[in-house]
């Protein structure tokens, strides 16, 4: 009976870890952001495992309160640490598999990041342009942007690249330190106030 529990405590911690409920087949989440909003339209078949762990982050509120802090012109914006250090923790290991590549990295398509196969978590980021080389390196897109991409494509892109290789916003000191580090180092970064799914 205690080996039960304790198994089923397990997968119950892991589940809220990394399992995602099944998101709809196809669903639209509306970002509220510092330079205006942008709709992100996501089409499960693209990219299933993808598509469930962008729906419960959004579902979570995970991305409220977000900065965009690589903004690289021509090229992407991404987001998706969340600036609070302890939830940041909780994520950082919460990895997905990797979903077949069905879709190019064309521009306004939605992808999650990664640092290797079957790593991706919670940042995310939106094609500028056109990124096909990223297509045969894991980054599969789940989703475009239908609406406001002309707001995605404003955001301060002023810093440049991350730490180590530009002067821009070091993601471990973020997931360190949280947004307080990007409010004093980065002032100007635009972000994210509210993500929700429209009904």
């Amino acid at each position: 009976m205690n080996r039960k529990l304790t198994a089923g405590a397990a997968l119950a911690f892991a589940c809220l870890m990394g399992c995602a409920s099944q998101a709809p087949p196809r669903y639209k989440a509306k970002f509220e952001s510092s330079k205006g909003n942008f709709v992100i339209d996501v089409d499960r078949s693209w990219a299933p495992l993808g598509a469930d762990r962008f729906h419960e982050l959004v579902k979570g509120g995970f991305y409220d309160d977000n900065r965009a802090f690589r903004v690289l012109p021509g090229f992407v914006v991404q987001f998706g640490l969340k600036g609070d250090p302890a939830m940041d923790a909780k994520w950082r290991d919460a990895n997905i598999g990797d979903d077949p590549p069905l879709q190019s990295n064309a521009p306004a398509t939605v992808t999650f990041a990664n640092a290797g196969p079957n790593t991706r978590t919670t940042q995310i980021f939106i094609n500028l342009g056109r990124n096909d080389t990223l297509d045969s390196r894991g980054f599969t897109p789940f989703g475009r942007v239908v609406e406001g991409m002309s707001v995605v494509a404003n955001f301060y892109a002023g810093y440049g690249e991350g730490a180590p290789n530009g002067g821009g916003p070091d993601q471990n000191r973020i997931q360190r330190e949280g947004n307080e580090y990007l409010k004093k180092d980065f002032p100007l970064l635009d972000y994210i106030k509210k993500a929700y799914i429209l009904p």
